[in-house]
């Protein structure tokens, strides 16, 4: 209880100093007041997601399951929580431009598929400090679409589509590496 309060200690401190640049108050109230005469965007992103849940450096962990699960063709009542790394390139090493925070919940009793929960949270570049969120039903085939529904930052009342493509995945190192082409409508 002592490293949480300690780790909550050290969040409400570093708030202000984080390495996103998130506006106060007067900026956002700023913004609004525009809205009326904004035009909406259009911004297609592409980029690699690494997820990690077994052997070295990983980043994403299991933190809860049914009684049933075991017994389950499908994960059935399995749940990750996921600080992915979201790369420019396929190698884990080429440039991060953020991470992929959230969850994933093994949630098809008859059929493999997740419940998505996560933001995409951009650390580098004309997005750096901006978010997406990313919630729906990711289904076990081979090219996924999910709905973006919001956002902030540079993303503030974005709407779209993230379509996902597995492209590796091994069952030894426990690496899975997925592909997203991200459009989405923002002002």
């Amino acid at each position: 209880m002592e490293k949480l309060a300690a780790l909550m200690m050290i969040f409400l401190l570093a708030m202000p100093m984080g390495h996103c640049s998130i506006e106060g108050p007067e900026e956002v109230d700023e913004w609004f007041h525009k809205l009326p005469h904004a035009k909406e965007k259009v911004t297609k992103l592409h980029f690699f997601f690494h997820d990690r849940f077994a052997g070295k450096n990983i980043s994403a962990v299991r933190v809860a399951h049914a009684s049933s699960t075991a017994k389950s063709p499908t994960a059935f009542g399995l749940v990750f929580i996921m600080d992915d790394p979201l790369t420019e390139g396929l190698k884990p090493t080429t440039k991060e431009l953020g991470r992929a925070q959230g969850l994933y919940a093994f949630s098809g009793r008859e059929e493999l598929s997740l419940l998505m929960a996560m933001n995409l949270v951009f650390t580098s570049g004309e997005y750096n400090g901006s978010t997406l969120t990313v919630l729906g039903r990711n289904p076990a085939v081979p090219h996924r679409e999910m709905p973006i529904i919001g956002g902030s930052g540079v993303f503030r009342l974005a709407r779209g589509i993230a379509s996902a493509q597995l492209r590796e995945f091994n069952t030894t190192t426990g690496n899975a590496l997925i592909e997203y082409n991200v459009v989405v409508i923002h002002y």
